[in-house]
């Protein structure tokens, strides 16, 4: 039935302070705002003025909503996202996040939507909207594999999970009834020992997540059952309630007038370049490498003897004791073969150029997903949060290699960047990769198929 021969629904969004989080939730909206119903995108004033344009036709349709986030003598002046401030300090921005409680709640009452969709983090809310009859679902941006490994709700609660040392996640926990290697290795393990510990916020991660599952009617998952469907079946096992996957959102192709001059130096040079020889490198707004990272990272690149265009931003939460930098003469040794950038940089339209054939990555689930729209293969080089076990399930697949570290301390040599990239982009070794990240592209680029997703999650939203 077409939209408007029905109600339209309000659906009220409220994303994590973190971009990685914010522009799913918006992707989102949008998807559903094009179906007819009516968005309310609550966030804090500066991440709301930092979001990309609307679309013209979406913003009468799309409300964002500025609520004043608290100050916190913890955080930096203007500091609204997890980009403004150091790891050290999230805990501090997860209770200037819970003090958008009172605002949003006055919100709800004023406006009464259908449905709210919320991030792992707001524990209080599930039960703020069921008292005013507001019907609630939890939207995860991380896929479904890595929903499983972290367990039921009551596990998270209640702090049960009897995994407690680093070691304990390197293996599927007890209730992954699947044939699988999806785990953490030993260095990224620390990472998933401090979000089950209380952390500045007063509250452990674990403990947020699991009421936000417990207190939700639905459980929306960026996933679809095309790609590692046993896990949206694992997933309503443990949480028996309606998981509801609303396909792997895959963006668009975006013309951007405020960066049309920049996007015109990175054309020329990727135009410059041959078919599918070019490796994209980035790793994301959250990842901050060592400097020894760094530079094995670079040494790697200058190595491969492959052409390469790598992001190199300066997170703006910076300052001059964490200043990394690359290896003296390192720019211009590989003057014409490769690129550094160190301003904004349009991804998709990078990873869409037939002159790019890989893509090295942290392998965030947006990054991912984004790679293989464009049947590019992927270098790994995962650092924290879910990054790890989206590399397992890459590895499962067969869509590309990760740069072999030390199991320890995660540490990993020039050598091993630089044969990585070998073997993917140039070795007939590395052709099953290709060819595996080439097929993909018929599941991950398939906008019909993501839509036909955004109109069941519509019904759903609509008989629930």
């Amino acid at each position: 039935m077409a939209a408007n021969d029905q109600k339209s629904l309000h659906i009220v969004m409220f994303p994590w302070l973190a971009f990685g989080h914010i522009i799913p939730y918006l992707d989102l909206s949008k998807l559903i705002a094009q179906r007819g119903h009516r968005i309310s995108f609550v966030s804090s004033p500066r991440n709301i003025d930092r979001l990309p344009k609307l679309p013209p036709h979406l913003a009468s349709s799309i409300d964002l909503v500025k609520i004043p986030l608290p100050k916190i003598a913890e955080l930096p002046e203007n500091a609204e996202a997890t980009m403004d401030i150091h790891v050290a300090q999230m805990g501090h921005l997860k209770k200037a996040y819970d003090g958008l409680e009172a605002g949003l709640t006055s919100f709800l009452e004023d406006t009464r939507p259908d449905w709210i969709f919320y991030d792992f983090a707001p524990h209080w809310l599930p039960p703020i909207a069921a008292r005013l009859g507001i019907s609630r679902a939890f939207f995860s941006i991380i896929n479904a594999c890595c929903l499983g490994f972290y367990g039921p709700a009551n596990v998270l609660i209640n702090g049960s999970d009897d995994r407690t040392k680093p070691e304990d996640f390197t293996v599927p926990p007890k209730w992954v009834n699947l044939e699988t290697k999806v785990a953490y290795r030993r260095f990224e393990a620390e990472w998933m020992i401090g979000a089950i510990q209380k952390n500045d916020s007063g509250l452990p991660d674990s403990y947020r997540m699991g009421n936000v599952i417990d207190g939700s009617q639905a459980i929306l998952v960026k996933h679809c059952y095309e790609f590692e469907p046993d896990w949206l079946t694992l997933l309503e096992g443990l949480y028996h309630k309606p998981v509801v996957p609303v396909g792997l959102l895959p963006p668009k192709v975006q013309e951007d007038e405020d960066h049309d001059e920049l996007w015109v130096a990175i054309q020329n040079w990727l135009d410059a370049q041959n078919k599918g020889s070019v490796i994209y490198v980035a790793l994301g707004s959250e990842v901050v490498p060592s400097q020894d990272q760094l530079t094995e990272l670079a040494y790697g690149l200058e190595l491969s003897g492959v052409p390469f265009f790598y992001v190199l931003r300066k997170p703006s939460r910076s300052t001059d004791s964490d200043l990394v930098e690359l290896p003296d003469g390192f720019e211009e040794r590989v003057t014409g073969r490769g690129i550094v950038w160190r301003n904004w940089a349009p991804q998709l339209k990078i990873l869409s150029h037939e002159s790019v054939g890989g893509f090295l990555t942290h392998c965030g689930w947006c990054s991912i997903i984004e790679a293989l729209m464009f049947g590019l293969p992927l270098i790994r080089l995962p650092f924290l949060a879910d990054q790890g076990l989206n590399s397992r399930v890459i590895a499962n697949k067969q869509l590309g290699i990760e740069i072999p570290r030390n199991e320890e301390d995660g540490s990993y040599t020039r050598n091993s960047v630089a044969d990585s990239i070998k073997l993917v982009m140039l070795e007939d070794d590395g052709r099953k990769f290709r060819e595996r990240a080439k097929e993909m592209s018929k599941i991950f680029g398939d906008r019909e198929l993501h839509g036909r997703y955004i109109d069941r999650l519509v019904e759903f939203l609509r008989n629930h």
